[in-house]
């Protein structure tokens, strides 16, 4: 008798307890940010600037009654204490809820990044539940964060998307730059092993035009944007730029390399034999050696020469195994100086101080509290790396005349 009334008490209090649709949300009621940029002001307080996706323009179709199409985006901004605040203020200007699951992008000034730090914005965006930890983070790089968030852009309507997928792109393909998400740099920031780096991006042109839907009606935009340097940070602040084979060479050290190209001189001809990576393998490791902590960096590069323009026999493996030697030289020095660099700022951005907590949890114990300042600085790195040439291309011997 029991039994029979198991089934229908199960069925009465799942109806009883199910949300059911209390917390639904039209899509007519919301406003999609799809980027936000933080700046500060001149008295020291945030100024938020919200990127809303307009649907019907990026879906590619023509609005009717003024004959003419309608912007991709449309920003509003709001100044507040924090960064709350901020978005509380907006809601003065936006006639929908300012809704931010979809959000990619999170622009931040430098010099917010330099004077204030950037702990407490990630501090409140961690606890909205509603903000995506995987959405990407920039530095805007000598230009305002708003200035990036308002640029309009070709191909890409939507220049939330424009600097995605630079950032994917070049990463994939160049070596300088990485894309790094909100939850990355929040588990840097909350790690004394590792520091952040951030990727900056920057607006190349005239600025007051860059916001304007000229920009993209001709063949030349006068404003674009592009990524620019990767921005170090100790201890929540912005302390110092990396460019070029610093920045690669950081890259290096974070087995982040996907692929891109190393020159070297031969022959007393600067970069005069390219070669393409196609694939790498960075391991770090790190041991105690009488009380003190060394860290070994191996890199195995494998590749193709893609350009020659010196006379050079490719089909002697004599020959290839010196460029080899030549490749691995120029990959060590470009890591070794990015070392340097991160030791002089004392900012282990490499996390050395996380792979000797993995390697010796004791003696990761006595090294934390002064590892960015004290040892970090002075630690032994050891660089070895193995190149190998896979391929020359589809020919050996180069057009130049007088190979030997």
């Amino acid at each position: 008798m029991i039994r029979k009334w198991i089934f229908p008490f199960i069925i009465l209090t799942s109806i009883v307890l199910l949300s059911g649709c209390w917390s639904n949300k039209e899509l007519t009621d919301l406003a999609f940010i799809g980027a936000l940029g933080i700046d500060k002001n001149e008295e020291g307080r945030y100024v938020g600037t919200f990127q809303i996706v307009n649907p019907g323009s990026v879906a590619g179709g023509m609005q009717g009654g003024g004959g003419g199409e309608r912007l991709p985006v449309t920003v509003y901004s709001a100044t507040g204490n924090n960064i709350v605040e901020v978005s509380r203020r907006a809601s003065s200007k936006a006639s929908r809820r300012l809704y931010y699951a979809h959000t990619n992008l999170l622009v931040i000034s430098d010099e917010l990044a330099k004077e204030q730090g950037i702990t407490t914005i990630f501090d409140a965006l961690d606890r909205d539940p509603e903000f995506r930890n995987t959405a990407t983070v920039v530095i805007a790089h000598n230009t305002k964060a708003a200035d990036i968030v308002k640029t309009i852009t070709p191909i890409d309507k939507i220049s939330a998307n424009k600097v995605i997928k630079t950032l994917k792109f070049t990463e994939q393909r160049w070596g300088e730059h990485i894309n790094v998400n909100i939850h990355e740099v929040i588990k840097s920031l909350v790690s004394p092993g590792k520091e952040p780096i951030i990727t900056g991006f920057r607006l190349v042109g005239d600025s007051k035009q860059a916001n304007k839907n000229e920009n993209i009606q001709e063949t030349t935009p006068k404003a674009t944007l592009e990524a620019s340097g990767l921005a170090v940070f100790k201890d929540g602040k912005l302390i110092d730029w990396l460019q070029g084979e610093n920045a690669r060479g950081t890259v290096w050290g974070l087995n982040k390399i996907q692929t891109t190209e190393v020159n070297i001189n031969w022959k007393g001809k600067k970069e005069s034999i390219g070669y393409q990576v196609i694939r790498q393998k960075t391991k770090v490791t790190a041991n105690m050696l009488k009380g003190k902590p060394k860290i070994l960096i191996n890199i195995r590069v494998e590749g193709d020469v893609g350009e020659v323009t010196v006379p050079v026999n490719l089909t002697d493996p004599l020959v290839l195994m010196k460029i080899e030697k030549e490749l691995e030289k120029e990959i060590k020095k470009e890591i070794q100086n990015a070392v340097k660099r991160a030791q002089k700022n004392k900012s282990d951005i490499f996390g050395f101080g996380e792979t000797i907590h993995i390697s010796d949890p004791k003696a990761w114990k006595k090294l934390k509290h002064n590892w960015n300042d004290v040892y970090f600085p002075k630690i032994e790195v050891d660089v070895k790396v193995n190149a190998f040439i896979r391929r020359t291309g589809l020919r050996n011997k180069p057009y130049i005349s007088g190979m030997n």
